[in-house]
């Protein structure tokens, strides 16, 4: 099979960051096509183990070709980051070196339009990041009740005519169930005012990414994979999170910082087990973003914000 590859956002700056050693364990918990881990592979050597994780199994497959040439263990997951603690029960209960965390959508789903996560392509409404799930955003559009589909669409899309859009969706799946892709952007477009559409992005933009978020559960998987990463690291080791919308942004950055307190253990907890010590130090107090040539060399980075941390204890 001819080598199917991609440009990986921000390629030096994960390096830097992630800072990956000749023997080292690093955990790519989205692998994709293998961008990242390429480049983390050529540093770990034949004595590196290297963990890919991908819910995509055609994702995995391809990574898995990309990556045949790593002289160090690898060792490939058909899976979601967010059981990242079970994985790594299983593959390196020592604990771990590194973590990298490229959130999003891969440049793979967002190619083929028949994954459906395109607002520019007609394709069946899916959006399932996992193809074997059987949830869908067709599921989503054509179940979810009016006030539901408005706070999906107001909270992760941080649409301002998300109450509208709902009632419009509503509307519309009375007469016939939304099926496709371009159904959806219709309605849409329909629901947002002429003078609203005029400017700014693609009206069905916030809408699609609202719904994908939703069908993937993707908020509470990095919630869940973070914090599972964290608890892997040895003390020394170092986490690379790059998120593309302030949602998966304000999370990261909202986990860090708690772990960069002096105690964070939870609450009403009685007795502090981290003894006062801070979990983590922060690396990047502000996100690093991509230059402006790589923006316009790879306009799937512009929104990119990387933010990085080394454990502590």
């Amino acid at each position: 099979m001819a080598e199917v590859w991609h440009q990986p956002v921000m390629p030096a700056e994960v390096i830097q960051y992630l800072d990956p050693q000749p023997g080292e364990v690093i955990v790519d918990g989205t692998i994709g096509l293998g961008g990242h881990s390429k480049l983390i592979a050529t540093r770990l050597g034949a004595t590196g183990t290297l963990i890919g994780i991908d819910q995509d199994g055609a994702a995995l497959a391809l990574a898995r070709e990309n990556l045949a040439c790593f002289p160090g263990k690898l060792l490939l997951f058909h899976d979601n980051f967010r059981n990242l603690g079970a994985i790594l029960r299983q593959s390196s209960p020592q604990g771990i070196d590194g973590l990298l965390l490229d959130l999003g959508v891969s440049s793979l789903q967002l190619d083929r339009g028949e994954r459906g996560f395109s607002y520019q392509q007609k394709a069946v409404l899916d959006m399932r990041m996992n193809p074997e799930q059987t949830f869908s955003a067709a599921d989503l559009v054509n179940t979810f009740s009016q006030a539901e589909l408005a706070r999906v669409i107001r909270e992760y899309g941080e649409e301002r005519w998300a109450s509208r859009i709902a009632q419009f969706i509503v509307e519309a799946r009375e007469k016939a169930p939304l099926t496709t892709t371009d159904q959806l952007v219709e309605v849409i477009k329909a629901a947002i005012p002429a003078g609203a559409r005029r400017t700014g992005p693609h009206p069905a933009r916030r809408t699609f990414q609202a719904i994908r978020i939703a069908v993937n559960k993707e908020l509470e998987a990095l919630a869940e994979g973070l914090t599972a990463g964290i608890t892997a690291l040895k003390p020394g080791g170092r986490i690379v999170v790059i998120s593309f919308h302030s949602l998966e942004d304000r999370m990261v950055k909202r986990i860090f910082r708690e772990k960069a307190k002096a105690c964070h253990c939870p609450p009403g907890l009685p007795v502090c087990r981290c003894k006062g010590k801070p979990e983590l130090k922060i690396l990047t107090p502000q996100p690093v973003v991509p230059t402006a040539e790589e923006c316009r060399e790879n306009h799937r980075s512009r929104s990119a914000k990387l933010r990085a941390a080394s454990k502590l204890v």
